[in-house]
């Protein structure tokens, strides 16, 4: 397994990171999911800047912030501290996550497995499958292999799933997995499949249209 590499959180562009104090769309409809089912216990595994955190927070939900990165953590915390909210932060790497077996009945888990090679993300399923308890559920995204970072030649290829980011900023040098279909439904293997779907994110950078394609996928335990 390649080391794990998370975001530099201290190279996003100031006009960038209002993007990620937002919470995302699908967010809304697992906050109002997983309180209708009676969970409790949220990891928001990857926290990034804190915005999923103190969403599930406000709603009551007895939170922890994990991250890779102590910048993300630290900012989680602060902002739940201005806030008036008691978030629990730790530090840590996905492939072995700090917490007892069957710890929490929701988990989020947005744009940050990917972050590793094909072993690395069959380590972090097997922690997530660890950490959640039967009955739980948890939302996941990866980046998919149509989309232009699988294609892109610059960027080098280290086993079939996985290329390293050569794009200048706050991923570079951060590994890619890129999954598909088929490979999706054998990772989760020892899930249920609730939901996957195929997203396409459209956007304009340098004057240009891009795309971005991820599989969106909820698994239960």
């Amino acid at each position: 397994m390649v080391e794990s590499k998370g975001w530099d959180w201290n190279n996003v562009p100031e006009s960038e990171k209002k993007i990620w104090i937002e919470p995302s769309i699908e967010s809304y409809y697992l906050l109002d999911r997983w309180t209708k089912k009676g969970y409790h216990d949220f990891l928001d595994l990857g926290c990034g800047m804190g915005r999923h955190s103190i969403q599930f927070a406000k709603a009551g939900f007895n939170v922890y912030a994990f991250d890779l990165m102590d910048d993300a953590v630290d900012h989680t915390l602060e902002w739940a501290k201005k806030e008036g909210l008691t978030i629990h932060g730790k530090t840590g790497d996905m492939l072995a996550l700090p917490f007892e077996d069957s710890s929490f009945d929701s988990i989020f888990c947005r744009n940050v497995i990917q972050h590793t090679d094909t072993e690395g993300v069959k380590k972090a399923v097997s922690e997530i499958h660890r950490v959640l308890r039967k009955g739980g559920e948890c939302y996941l995204s990866l980046a998919s292999k149509s989309t232009h970072g699988f294609k892109n030649t610059d960027w080098p290829l280290i086993d079939p799933n996985t290329k390293i980011c050569m794009n200048e900023g706050p991923e570079y040098g951060v590994p890619h997995y890129f999954a598909d279909y088929d490979g999706i439904y054998e990772l989760m293997k020892d899930f249920t499949v609730e939901t996957v779907y195929h997203v396409e994110n459209f956007y304009e950078q340098f004057g240009h249209g891009h795309s971005s394609y991820h599989y969106h996928v909820l698994i239960s335990k």
